[in-house]
């Protein structure tokens, strides 16, 4: 009996193996620096991402195609409100408004081709490649969804997001600098909220993700703005009275000075 229970268990062990994914390829990846210091004088700064794929398997060594890979790096969820103005009596007013719930702040998109030239359009969307599939939940009413890259709203959300650098998408931003080993440049500007940020490492081979890995990184604030910030959220009201003192004084120092005789 307690042979049969063995044969029963060895087997069931094998056909849970034979169902599982076997992982072909194992990915390794690390950051320059994982905390960016941000100071008065903060004009921006960049990341490099950079590690390797390592092939586990024969299988995985004898692939038809090389490597593609996304890197995605999202920063702290936020909500925000964009309103679409309009011209009514010959005076510009808010006409309708939309909110996007726990959309990112920051959001790079890079890889090292289009997407289309590594996979297909049902994978783009499942996997959320690029801005256009990204998803960016909308308060509509009662209801919280995306209505899709058509959205009037969303895609004027995307373009201020754009241009104020906020949102970056480079199909080409990513470098392989073997068939294994590669690089990415990610750019934060000025305007870049502090907190933290995801980064997801995604390998394409043969029109299928292979493997997937990530890391992240903090951005945080150092010196007198993140005193004044400290002291204004632990000791509100010591704040509060240091600065209607100041006020006060610099009151009466310009009063004096600029008394007239």
């Amino acid at each position: 009996m307690t042979r049969r229970l063995t044969i029963a268990v060895a087997a069931l062990a094998a056909l849970l193996a034979a169902g599982a994914p076997a992982r072909a390829e194992r990915l390794v990846t690390t950051l320059s620096r994982h905390q960016v210091m941000v100071t008065s004088n903060f004009t921006g700064t960049s990341i490099v991402v950079f590690g390797t794929i390592e092939a586990d398997t024969p299988a995985s060594r004898r692939r038809t195609t090389g490597y593609d890979l996304v890197i995605t790096v999202a920063g702290p969820k936020q909500t925000l409100v964009a309103r679409r103005k309009e011209r009514v009596l010959g005076i510009w007013t808010n006409t309708d408004s939309r909110t996007f719930v726990n959309a990112p702040s920051y959001l790079a998109v890079l890889s090292t081709q289009p997407f289309d030239k590594f996979v297909t359009a049902d994978l783009i969307k499942q996997q959320q490649l690029g801005l256009d599939s990204i998803l960016l939940p909308q308060q509509i009413g009662p209801d919280l969804g995306d209505p899709g890259p058509g959205d009037v709203f969303r895609q004027q959300f995307v373009r201020l997001k754009k241009e104020h650098k906020l949102y970056v998408e480079t199909t080409n931003g990513v470098t392989l600098l073997t068939p294994t080993v590669f690089r990415a440049d990610v750019t934060l500007p000025a305007e870049t909220a502090t907190g933290n940020y995801d980064v997801d490492v995604r390998v394409f081979a043969d029109r299928q993700i292979v493997a997937r890995g990530g890391s992240a990184f903090e951005i945080v604030k150092v010196g007198f703005e993140q005193f004044v910030v400290t002291a204004a959220r632990d000791y509100g009201f010591v704040y509060g009275l240091a600065a209607a003192m100041m006020a006060v004084v610099t009151g009466w120092l310009a009063s004096i000075i600029f008394r007239r005789d």
